[in-house]
């Protein structure tokens, strides 16, 4: 079972005010935080966006994907993500070829990491 994640930032204040737009589409509020590190989740830390020193790289394969409640939050994800200055890595919509009722979007930070958010639409896996 996974406990907390984290994705690399190369400026943690801009990173900060990504995310907490981002994942407050979620449910998710920055709970912690440190000099180079800011935890979110709903009741513990459970994403972290920890500064690097020089460049983030962007070709890392690294890809987190958050469970969202309902469609209407995965478009609300995508749509923050792009008014916060993040770019579409997919529009929200169903991806059979990831199963049934699976239905998601994807987007890249400022820094370039993958992110998802999903939901099961029809289904009682929540």
């Amino acid at each position: 079972m996974i406990d907390h994640v984290s994705v690399a930032v190369s400026d943690i204040a801009a990173a900060v005010r990504f995310y907490e737009t981002l994942l407050a589409t979620i449910g998710m509020v920055k709970l912690e935080v440190r000099p180079a590190t800011v935890g979110f989740g709903k009741t513990y830390p459970e994403f972290w966006v920890n500064l690097r020193a020089g460049e983030v790289q962007t070709s890392s394969g690294a890809h987190v994907c958050f469970r969202a409640r309902t469609s209407a939050m995965v478009d609300a994800f995508h749509a923050a993500a792009l008014s916060a200055g993040g770019s579409s890595d997919g529009s929200p919509g169903l991806r059979p070829h990831h199963g049934e009722g699976y239905y998601a979007a994807f987007i890249r930070d400022l820094n370039g990491n993958r992110l998802e958010a999903v939901t099961f639409v029809g289904s009682n896996q929540l």
